[in-house]
């Protein structure tokens, strides 16, 4: 499953002839069908065969994958869907003062007939951290959706839920607690070892998929720079150059001469200087080319930037034992 474009924009657009089907195209990737499902879904169908490749939350291969090695984390951060897993008490009555794990499991009120409720979707994840983290006397019970209402409403004492910006546990007078985090999550590229190493056409496909991916993501908020300067050679910009701190670009500089037509005849008084700088520091270098002699500065967003090989796609050899 990949998203659409608006989402990760690696020029992998997908083609959706009817909205209301589940199925499309990406133009780019004639051997590749996709299919839109519900994320658990997703994960199930990976682990059936029926799927190559899916992107999904890192929670839900988490949850429903349940460390099954079938399932190959190709790239594990795709810069989208941000949260995390977390547990949340009450922060009045008797949890006011409990500010951390340990603390919640030292109580006294948590025997074997009180233990601590928790409500949860994450049935596997819970009960897993829980008893990772040596805590006794806890129940679990199952719920989807308005968690935050639990305590509450006196059905659970505390819950297990994914938190974005933690305003709603704020506005429901919950809090996070020291080392409540079961795990970090956000959009990941997920395939099927098996497909990988048995399907026909599979590993090259993803290799694709993830130089792309790769790319922009690295990319993404880098900016080209280019200006011209004025100089007696390509040293002598390149010294003036070097001496601000925001103009090294990737590995440095890239310093080639103008050639300018005066009097019928050509000559080099210009240089140009291309560099690559990140969105926060676009200002700042612009000030810095000015600073020494720059002039006609152009900016333009970058939309890929392609090593000499993907780190990802060594380390996913590596892991298929290829």
């Amino acid at each position: 499953l990949i998203p659409d474009s608006s989402s990760l924009d690696c020029q992998l657009f997908v083609k959706q002839v009817n909205p209301r089907q589940y199925v499309a195209q990406i133009p780019q990737l004639p051997n590749t069908e996709v299919w839109f499902q519900r994320p658990k879904d997703i994960v199930r169908k990976l682990l059936s065969g029926d799927l190559d490749l899916g992107i999904v939350g890192l929670d839900i291969v988490s949850e429903f994958g349940q460390g099954n090695e079938d399932l190959i984390i190709v790239h594990e951060a795709l810069n989208f869907g941000d949260c995390h897993l977390s547990l949340a008490i009450p922060n009045y009555g008797i949890f006011e003062n409990i500010k951390s794990l340990k603390e919640l499991a030292q109580m006294p009120q948590w025997t074997a007939e009180r233990p601590l409720r928790v409500a949860t979707g994450f049935t596997y994840l819970g009960p897993k951290f829980m008893k990772d983290n040596g805590i006794k006397h806890v129940s679990f019970s199952t719920a989807d959706g308005a968690l935050e209402a639990a305590p509450a409403m006196g059905i659970a004492d505390a819950i297990l839920d994914l938190v974005s910006s933690g305003t709603t546990l704020k506005e429901n007078n919950l809090k996070e607690i020291e080392g409540g985090i079961v795990l970090e999550s956000q959009a990941a590229l997920v395939a099927s070892r098996r497909a990988l190493t048995e399907r026909k056409g599979a590993l090259e496909t993803v290799h694709e998929i993830l130089e792309r991916l790769e790319a922009h993501l690295k990319a993404d908020g880098q900016f080209t720079v280019v200006a011209n300067m004025r100089g007696t050679d390509a040293e002598e910009v390149a010294e003036r150059v070097k001496t601000q701190s925001s103009l090294s670009g990737l590995q440095g500089p890239t310093i080639s001469p103008v050639y300018c037509k005066r009097d019928g005849k050509i000559s080099i008084e210009y240089y140009a200087i291309v560099i690559c700088v990140p969105k926060k520091a676009l200002y700042e270098s612009v000030q810095q080319l000015r600073a020494v002699g720059g002039s006609g500065v152009l900016v333009s967003p970058l939309t890929y930037i392609f090593d000499e090989e993907t780190p990802r796609w060594s380390q996913l050899l590596s892991n298929l034992g290829l």
